[in-house]
């Protein structure tokens, strides 16, 4: 397959032998007829488009932008791309402020906007697990207990927090694969 995929079917085509285990691990973490953990199939969908934008990797995007341009409204899709792009300032900062190994900078204000998460254009459950997935790739351990301990208090299970990080990996390994 050449060009650029605009579904999972399709990306799951491009992944080499090696990556066997992503293409399998794909089928079982994105699939309309078995959503896990209370999750509906707008929150698994949301959380792999957002968790693709977190890659940066255009293949990857491509393929999630197609498979979910029917499933997600337009603001489910503005709410994965501003998940992506705040997370990706505030999990740099945040987890920077703990490896510095200074409790004083810790507890300095941050000082940056993110005004959007407060105002995201989706509820506030289905936000909070965008920026889990997010937060996952981009490892930020702060974060990752922020939106965590939100997704739960939303009615999340821990299930369904797993389900959203499982989901973030192996969008991560599938962007690993057709990179090398």
């Amino acid at each position: 397959m050449t060009g650029t995929p605009n579904n999972i079917e399709s990306l799951k085509e491009m992944l080499p032998d090696f990556a066997k285990d992503i293409r399998l691990n794909l089928s079982g973490v994105i699939k309309a007829d078995d959503v896990a953990g209370g999750l509906s199939l707008n929150h698994v969908m949301g959380v792999a488009l957002a968790s693709a934008y977190a890659t940066r990797n255009k293949i990857v995007i491509g393929a999630l932008e197609g498979e979910t341009a029917s499933i997600l409204s337009a603001e489910e899709i503005n709410a994965a791309k501003a998940a992506a792009t705040v997370m990706a300032m505030s999990n740099i900062y945040y987890r920077s402020t703990y490896m510095v190994g200074d409790d004083e900078i810790g507890k300095l204000p941050a000082g940056l906007r993110m005004n959007i998460i407060g105002n995201p254009g989706v509820d506030k459950v289905t936000f909070e697990l965008y920026s889990l997935g997010v937060s996952a790739i981009n490892g930020c351990s702060a974060c990752l207990a922020a939106h965590s301990k939100g997704a739960q208090a939303h009615d999340v299970t821990k299930v369904g927090v797993q389900h959203t990080l499982r989901i973030a990996a192996v969008l991560f390994a599938a962007a690993q694969a057709v990179s090398i």
